[in-house]
């Protein structure tokens, strides 16, 4: 029983295509789209993940990480330094749509993708 399980679960997770569905960030009460990201040990925090961005609206992304590099986001070509224990926070308007990649670039270590639609 348990091994027909297992291979039910197998079976659908690669039918997905390997892409969770994107996830709504906390929006403020101004209606700004906030998404935080926390890098610690070696890895994102909950995992990398993709969220969901309404085009023309205002985000924040913000980076807290416990090493020292640049936060990038592709696409919009925005970038900010975090300092080890530290945050950072990029703010920008969401005008252009896609998909787009936010890491830590001399890493290379991909911390989410944010989907503007």
């Amino acid at each position: 029983m348990l091994v027909a399980i297992a291979a039910t679960v197998l079976t659908l997770a690669g039918c997905s295509g390997g892409q969770a569905a994107a996830i709504t960030p906390t929006v403020t009460a101004d209606g700004v789209q906030r998404v935080e990201l926390r890098y610690a040990g070696g890895a994102v925090q909950g995992g990398v993940r993709r969220f969901a961005i309404p085009a023309g609206s205002t985000v924040e992304l913000v980076v807290a990480s416990d090493v020292a590099d640049e936060v990038h986001l592709h696409g919009y070509d925005r970038a900010g330094f975090v300092t080890a224990g530290a945050t950072t926070t990029l703010r920008f308007v969401a005008g252009v749509k896609g998909v787009f990649e936010v890491e830590l670039e001399q890493r290379g270590a991909e911390l989410a993708q944010l989907e503007v639609s």
